[in-house]
């Protein structure tokens, strides 16, 4: 569960990175990263799990999330299974300061954009219509396709059809690059040791911290306490077991686990569902 950052080049004679990925979700790593664009996601096909910010759900059948900058995410085939299909656009948020933002007719996108540093999730005719949207662009030129992406903005600008995955009043933006070196440490660690005894003891002696201090620091960058942090991480790699047809029994205790109880209260609480449940959507 490295936090990476991710160095993003706009296309060619294009002011953004417009991404479209086909892939078998099992062979591609979800590593959890971040990166100063914002991001906006459309899987096309394909069911997972969206890991943005503190916030950790599933989707089905498809989503469209925005993300605002600097804001850690996983990649949405996470927990996925089989053919995964998105569209993805990475745009500079200079990109929008140097000129358009200042503008009277960008009032509703300056909304957005603030949203977006908190994830925006979008449903029902909204994210069907920007799917199809999205898809357009992938044939038109780099001008024509800058036009659209405006309009595709300012369409979900106006739009009532979302949710925020992070709630401002919860929410404490990640400054990952002051963090980045202590960060990356603690997330190596756990995902070498996440299916042991994790003393915290040991945790805090590599960010070199007290265990005072370091609960402390991790509830403050993370808006979570460090063991609600290994509770997600190994829910997340129980998914990916009970997807490879382990028994809820091995699931549990091969992902750190180790009261099978226990682990169906945590995994009820984190997945909305319980582990049967779960299989049965896989």
């Amino acid at each position: 569960m490295r936090v990476e950052f991710e160095i993003v080049h706009p296309d060619e004679g294009s002011s953004f990175r417009l991404l479209h990925q086909k892939t078998i979700a099992e062979k591609h790593a979800w590593q959890y990263h971040y990166h100063p664009e914002y991001e906006l996601v459309c899987v096309l096909s394909g069911s997972g799990t969206r890991h943005v910010g503190n916030h950790f759900s599933s989707y089905d059948n498809g989503d469209l999330v925005l993300m605002g900058p600097n804001l850690p995410h996983a990649g949405f085939g996470l927990n996925a299974h089989g053919h995964h299909e998105e569209i993805v656009i990475q745009i500079k948020e200079e990109v929008f300061n140097q000129s358009l933002l200042s503008i009277p007719e960008m009032g509703a996108m300056r909304q957005l954009l603030e949203r977006g540093k908190y994830g925006v999730s979008f449903s029902g005719e909204t994210r069907e219509k920007a799917t199809r949207k999205l898809v357009r662009l992938l044939k038109q030129p780099p001008f024509d396709r800058f036009i659209e992406l405006m309009a595709l903005m300012q369409f979900l600008a106006t739009s009532a059809e979302y949710h925020l995955l992070n709630l401002p009043q919860d929410f404490l933006p990640l400054t990952v690059q002051k963090h980045h070196e202590r960060l990356k440490s603690i997330f190596n660690y756990v995902e070498k040791h996440f299916d042991e005894d994790i003393e915290i003891k040991k945790v805090a002696e590599i960010a070199h911290l007290t265990v005072p201090a370091f609960c402390n620091y991790f509830k403050k960058v993370m808006n979570i306490t460090f063991t609600d942090f290994i509770n997600q991480y190994r829910i997340q790699q129980a998914c990916t077991l009970l997807q490879q047809e382990k028994s809820i029994s091995d699931a549990c205790f091969e992902s750190g686990f180790n009261n099978v109880t226990y682990f169906n209260k945590v995994f009820k609480t984190i997945m909305k569902k319980t582990p049967s449940e779960f299989r049965k959507t896989v």
